[in-house]
């Protein structure tokens, strides 16, 4: 199993970003797909998530609005565009994939995650 976060970097206040998690090994399709973050000092903290089935999504407070994470089942890649980017976004950025793994086991994985720094 692989996830592989790419797109990070460093922008200025207000700028854009777009992060993608390209993925192999398991059935993408049935995981629910989702975004994390973890600044210095912090705990990690959901972002964003996008369901399995149907394509909901559901963001964290502090970025309604200004981001927007999708998945491309096809390419078994979801992403994640940030916009109006803020110096508090700043962090390194996690995707997360969450299923099923059969007889109701819950199966996670991480990827290795994508620094994103918001400076002037």
């Amino acid at each position: 199993v692989q996830l592989v976060e790419s797109g990070g970097g460093l922008v200025q206040p207000g700028e854009s970003l777009r992060l993608s998690c390209v993925t192999s090994g398991f059935t993408f399709w049935t995981y629910d797909m989702s975004w994390y973050r973890q600044a210095p000092g912090k705990e990690r903290e959901l972002v964003a998530t996008v369901l399995s089935a149907g394509g909901s999504t559901n963001y964290a407070d502090p970025v309604k609005g200004r981001f927007t994470i999708s998945r491309d089942n096809l390419k078994n890649t979801v992403y994640l565009q940030m916009s109006s980017l803020k110096s508090e976004d700043t962090a390194v950025y996690y995707c997360h994939a969450r299923g099923d793994a059969g007889a109701g086991v819950r199966q996670d994985y991480w990827g290795q995650g994508t620094q994103v720094t918001v400076s002037s």
